[in-house]
């Protein structure tokens, strides 16, 4: 039983015998990380896949959204203070923006997953002192395909001709 909300069931653990809150051990031997057979834990996320989801959800949309119309079209459920804190840590990157509308606010998405990634990729860049040895260290770890798209993104870049849309990146 929770100590903190006397006669309420935690989260975590489920009824056993009928009986909210009993404690005794589940059965069975635990399994590695402490689960027991018959536990019904949920699946911990990867780090930014909830962003990615919000990120797929906002883009799917047709114009601004509301949080709780985010909430609804995102898979499990989640708490709407989850997909506000989601949503604020998005817009802080810099992938969402947002707009007041009487007393919250509508979402649109300003990145999908690909500019999440390179606003991360940016944010850990801009954190190091030494930006060459970063970059080398990035570069002599890609695959020889990754590289020769590097080069060839970086190439139309520097073509003032031929403006580069990163997801094209089609017989490189």
């Amino acid at each position: 039983m929770d100590p903190a909300r006397p006669g309420h069931q935690p989260d975590n653990e489920p009824p056993r015998d009928g009986v909210p809150g009993h404690a005794e051990p589940l059965p069975g031997p635990a399994r590695p990380g402490g689960e027991r057979p018959g536990s019904r834990r949920l699946r911990r996320r990867g780090q930014g896949e909830l962003e990615a989801q919000v990120l797929a959800v906002l883009h799917s949309a047709n114009g601004p959204a509301t949080a709780g119309w985010v909430q609804e079209h995102l898979e499990g459920d989640l708490a709407y203070t989850t997909v506000i804190t989601i949503l604020s840590r998005l817009y802080e990157k810099k992938a969402v923006t947002r707009s007041r509308e009487g007393r919250s606010y509508t979402w649109t998405s300003a990145s999908d997953e690909a500019g999440l990634a390179a606003l991360r990729m940016r944010r850990v860049l801009d954190g190091e002192r030494d930006r060459d040895a970063v970059l080398a260290r990035f570069i002599s770890a890609l695959s020889p395909g990754d590289e020769e798209r590097l080069r060839a993104l970086l190439a139309r870049a520097a073509a003032p001709d031929d403006p580069v849309d990163p997801r094209d990146t089609e017989g490189l």
